[in-house]
């Protein structure tokens, strides 16, 4: 099996967005925000069927860890109570999508976080996602500012009971900024690489995992710059008088594939144990175009995997469908799950 552990439905119908909008507007006007738009089961078929599902079997992978949009989070916009509405709607579009394709996605869930505001706020949402519709992670933004970094470090002791939730529900959590609120830093191409960037600076700062042995991290769009300057790291680790970084982050962090092209999936492999690599494309997502030195398109990121001729079959096996399995607790059980609902039902 092939899973991909990063998906969004960046294709939801159109109304579920534009709702969002309207909340936002409301909330300046100090209006009630309008009712939630219907969407019925036959525009969330027609929203996938056409894209992530028709990419699914196209490309050849069989699952998609999916999420509701990252860059529709948009946690700097709004209120904490607000940014809960939101994320309810969300989760649920999402859960809606898994119930009609079961064996095609597995949900993680939106957190609604905000400025200034606790991430115990978050928990509820986390256990309501978890435990009443079977999703089996969550997208952690580590700046809800939006690009100002105006919060508390991921090792600060204020994100703790949130982790402490993580752990007892066995959940990990992928670490993903949404928009940007700074004209300076493009979305995709800036902001969130200087997402993935600091958070696994400020990891390999503290000393997290000490109280979290189990805590899981992934860190997508390929860990960021990490990989590329995999050296700088491990001297600052030794330096700052830490672990090896083998020994300090790499039993709990893990990075995505992330990257869209064979360079940059060859450096990954060389510099990152097959062990802390999982298979992602980010479909549909940042990069949607085909790559004319090639003729494919740049975020078939299987492609590059398969291309990679010095990889062994052990670790091409970790890497498609292993690490996922394990670092995504429920994974296992939740795909048998879902298939065997499907298959009672047909």
């Amino acid at each position: 099996m092939i899973i991909d552990c990063h998906g969004h439905y960046t294709t939801s119908p159109p109304q579920h967005e534009a709702w969002r909008a309207k909340q936002v507007a409301a909330l300046k006007d100090g209006v009630a925000a309008p009712p939630r738009p219907v969407i019925t089961d036959d525009e969330i078929r027609e929203s996938i069927e056409g894209g992530q599902l028709h990419i699914q079997r196209e490309r050849g992978t069989d699952v998609t860890i999916f999420s509701p949009r990252a860059a529709g989070m948009g946690h700097h916009l709004a209120t904490a109570e607000a940014n809960a509405v939101w994320s309810v709607a969300c989760n649920d579009l999402v859960h809606r999508v898994c119930a009609l394709f079961p064996r095609n996605f597995i949900g993680v869930c939106q957190l609604p976080q905000a400025p200034g505001v606790s991430p115990e706020s978050c928990i509820a949402e986390l256990r309501r996602c978890i435990e009443e519709l079977g999703f089996v992670g969550c997208n952690l933004n580590p700046d809800p500012s939006g690009g100002h970094w105006s919060g508390l470090p991921l090792t600060d002791r204020s994100w703790y009971p949130l982790y402490e939730a993580m752990v007892e529900l066995d959940v990990p959590a992928m670490i993903h900024v949404s928009s940007s609120c700074n004209p300076n830093f493009h979305a995709t191409g800036a902001h969130y690489i200087n997402g993935d960037t600091s958070a696994f600076m400020q990891l390999l700062q503290g000393d997290l995992f000490a109280d979290f042995p189990t805590l899981r991290f992934i860190i997508p769009h390929g860990g960021g710059a990490v990989p590329y300057h995999w050296g700088r790291y491990r001297g600052l680790a030794q330096d700052m008088k830490q672990p090896l970084l083998t020994e300090h982050l790499l039993n709990n962090v893990f990075f995505d594939t992330c990257v869209y092209h064979q360079p940059g999936a060859e450096l990954l492999a060389k510099v990152i144990p097959a062990k802390n690599i999982l298979f992602a494309s980010e479909t549909i997502g940042a990069v949607q175009g085909i790559d004319p030195e090639t003729g494919h398109y740049f975020d078939d990121t299987r492609r590059y995997i398969d291309g990679i001729d010095w990889l062994g079959d052990a670790d091409r096996q970790l890497i498609f469908e292993g690490n996922a399995r394990a670092v995504y607790g429920r994974l296992s059980a939740q795909l048998a799950r879902q298939q065997s609902t499907e298959g009672a039902t047909t």
